[in-house]
C-alpha cells in the first residue's frame, strides 16, 4: 500500500485512492472548491517526492489555463499508486474559508482520460 506523506504525518492508504480524499483522511482540509471535479485549482499540491508521471487531460487543461502546468498539481485528480510526499496549497486555515467545498466523490471527476506532462508540453 502507497504511503503519504504531509509534514511529520504519514499514512499507508490502498492504492488507488484519490489523493484530495487521503489528504481529508489524514486530516488536511485541502480546498476541493468545485467538489473535486478538476475546474478550480483549490486542492493543488506540490510534489517533493513521488510525483505521478500521469495525469488527467482534465488535469492539464485546468493547470494550462491558470498557468500553474509544471509548478503544482491537482490533488483531485491523482490517484495514490505510489509512495507519494507532497504540500498542500490552500487550506481552510490559510485561505480562510468557512469550509473546504463540496465533498469529493471517492473516483476521479470527470471521467480520466490520462496524458503526461510530456505530451501535454508538446502539444502546447
Amino acid at each position: 500500500m502507497p504511503v503519504l506523506t504531509v509534514g511529520d504525518v504519514s499514512k499507508s492508504f490502498p492504492s488507488g485512492t484519490r489523493l484530495v480524499v487521503a489528504l481529508e483522511e489524514l486530516g488536511i482540509e485541502v480546498g476541493h472548491r468545485c467538489g473535486g471535479k478538476g475546474r478550480c485549482t483549490t486542492c493543488r499540491v506540490e510534489f517533493s517526492a513521488g510525483e505521478p508521471v500521469k495525469m488527467t487531460q482534465a488535469e492539464a487543461s485546468k493547470l494550462l489555463d491558470a498557468d500553474l502546468l509544471g509548478s503544482t498539481r491537482l490533488s483531485c485528480q491523482i490517484l495514490l499508486e505510489e509512495n507519494m510526499t507532497v504540500t498542500p496549497m490552500m487550506t481552510l486555515q490559510t485561505e480562510g474559508w468557512t469550509d473546504t467545498g463540496p465533498a469529493p466523490s471517492p473516483s476521479i471527476e470527470p471521467d480520466a482520460v490520462w496524458t503526461t506532462l510530456d505530451e501535454v508540453r508538446s502539444k502546447n
